[in-house]
């Protein structure tokens, strides 16, 4: 899977088609932002992750989603299951990214 660029309306959508979704919020001003690229692109590749839909999205361009999630700086990660977000933060290395997905993957866990 690759990683797609969306804004609001898309991504309200794409959250209830699809079981599991990450979001990657970026801001242009922001250099961590342009070192993680390459990762998540990586990311969205890889085997284990192919139930995952792998997104992007412009901090600043999309308000509604920012503030949904609480947004307090970039690069920002959300996570959705079902619908729900599950968690959410900043996450400035790969093995950050790769922790997140691992509990996207593992939602029962969470519940416990």
């Amino acid at each position: 899977m690759t990683v797609s660029d969306i804004n609001d309306n898309k991504l309200r959508q794409l959250i209830f088609e699809k079981e599991r979704v990450i979001v990657k919020f970026t801001d242009p001003a922001c250099p961590v932002c342009k070192q993680l690229s390459p990762s998540f692109r990586k990311l969205s590749t890889e085997p284990q992750y192919d139930t995952i839909s792998f997104v992007r999205m412009n901090a600043s361009e999309n308000p509604v989603s920012s503030q949904e999630v609480r947004l307090t700086g970039t690069p920002f990660f959300a996570s959705y299951l079902k619908g729900t977000i599950q968690e959410c933060g900043i996450v400035d290395t790969e093995e950050g990214i790769r922790a997140m997905l691992a509990r996207l993957l593992q939602p029962a866990a969470q519940e416990s």
